[in-house]
């Protein structure tokens, strides 16, 4: 009878077990184990889906419980309130974190503990409508920002021998991503049993990542040699600040003090075409939530319709992730300026013919675009910028396409529905940014990247 139970106990704690030791397996593949990078995968999942609990709940307190109409205002209150602060506090918190080298662990633990307490408070403001909601999801924001942050700081230190950083970032990304695809379902059904379950499921994921921070290698925490990063490509900052102008040593003259280094023109220009796409995601996000929730996809529900182009713009960015890491020996400035190209060209084509089939097209594309593009920037970031600065040039960038969704996000929620008008509008706003770009790009690509400003 005892050695019954035991094997019904086996049988039920296999799937389990063995579910875990296949996650474990995946994530510490090709020496990602030995070098503490897969420790940083398993967060970053824990991070996303602690993420889209929360976001579950946001939408459906500020957006689906309640007629379109008031709901754009509740939503356009909800941007005023926690993105427009956060916009001014983004560009703060990278050069916070700087200063901070040696705790990362800490940083990272404290933006999940964070996050934790948050979704109880959040909880609360959304069991008796109290206005806390707004300043608690402002704080999430920058828990959020600030985990971002880190987590870009931490990814160069954890590199396994062989392993590029675009191939280290698609990784990570896609363990995010596949994360979410999971809890999302989770996160609906926990909302089903009523609107605060889904903030405590968010509360038990960011309580066991705040644990889970500290188990990463306390080579995270070093910041040997490390300097700051400017989001420059002018010449006189190449050496600096308070750095000895080498052209003329005998007259001891200073070069200006700018307190950061430069990153090179092609990591600028391919900012800048990322933050266009960025800007596009943050549009099509609330654009087409409206728009799709007054007219829904043909012979659809709102919530289905929105469910089908939120898989389309998941599906493509969980591609154009495992493209990247197929892509990463490739000139990474002549990738960005094709899907960006690609990106534009759709939005142009569902502008004309506008439909149910070319708007999930659309939210494919620029997931997929998105996601590439941004790894190209990562790549381009390893390439051109040294060592000693390169975790603060990411930190930089980072927050220049946060505060580009916003942007995106904000144009977004003021359009008039019409999905023709929106698509063009989605159509100029990835033109800007690939015709700014686009001469700069290539020019790189010709003549090949920068040398490297040497560190003392």
């Amino acid at each position: 009878m005892r050695g019954a139970v035991r094997s019904v106990g086996r049988a039920l704690h296999l799937p389990v077990t063995g579910t875990a030791r296949g996650i474990r397996k995946a994530t510490h593949a090709h020496g990602a184990g030995e070098s503490g990078l897969g420790k940083l995968i398993e967060l970053h999942a824990v991070n996303g889906a602690g993420d889209v609990m929360i976001t579950v709940a946001l939408a459906s307190t500020v957006f689906f419980s309640v007629p379109t109409d008031e709901a754009r205002g509740r939503v356009a209150l909800y941007l005023a309130i926690t993105m427009a602060p956060f916009t001014v506090l983004a560009p703060v918190i990278g050069p916070l974190l700087d200063r901070l080298p040696h705790g990362r662990r800490a940083a990272m633990a404290g933006a999940m503990l964070a996050r934790a307490l948050l979704a109880l408070i959040i909880s609360g403001a959304v069991a008796g409508g109290s206005l806390e909601l707004y300043p608690a999801a402002l704080g999430v924001l920058v828990a959020s920002k600030a985990y971002g942050v880190v987590r870009s700081a931490v990814v160069p230190r954890l590199l396994p021998p062989g392993f590029s950083l675009v191939k280290a970032n698609s990784r990570v990304t896609l363990a995010g991503l596949l994360a979410t695809g999971v809890a999302a379902p989770i996160g609906a059904g926990l909302h089903a049993i009523g609107d605060p379950w889904p903030l405590y499921g968010a509360f038990v994921i960011f309580v066991a990542g705040t644990f889970l921070s500290f188990t990463l290698p306390s080579k995270v925490d070093s910041a040997k040699g490390e300097d700051v990063a400017l989001l420059a490509a002018d010449e006189e900052h190449l050496h600096g600040p308070l750095r000895k102008d080498r052209t003329d040593r005998t007259d001891r003259k200073e070069t200006k003090r700018p307190g950061l280094r430069t990153v090179g023109p092609a990591v600028t220009h391919a900012l800048g075409a990322n933050a266009a796409l960025r800007c596009l995601s943050g549009f099509l996000i609330f654009f087409l939530a409206f728009l799709l929730r007054e007219h829904p996809l043909t012979g659809e529900s709102a919530a289905v319709s929105l469910g089908i182009v939120g898989v389309a713009a998941g599906a493509g960015n969980a591609l154009g992730t495992a493209v990247g890491a197929w892509l990463r020996s490739r000139t990474p400035e002549i990738i960005i300026v094709t899907v960006v190209a690609v990106a534009l060209g759709t939005a142009i084509v569902a502008a004309l013919f506008f439909g149910a089939f070319l708007v999930a097209v659309l939210a494919a594309v620029a997931g997929f675009a998105q996601a590439l593009a941004k790894l190209c920037l990562d790549a381009l970031i390893q390439r051109d910028v040294p060592e000693q600065v390169r975790t603060s040039a990411f930190a930089r960038s980072e927050t220049l396409l946060q505060m580009a969704w916003v942007f995106g996000g904000a144009v977004g929620i003021v359009m008039p529905l019409n999905g023709t008008l929106g698509l063009v509008v989605a159509a100029l706003i990835v033109a800007a940014g690939w015709l700014a770009t686009l001469r700069g790009l290539l020019s790189s690509a010709r003549h090949g990247p920068r040398t490297r400003p040497r560190v003392a």
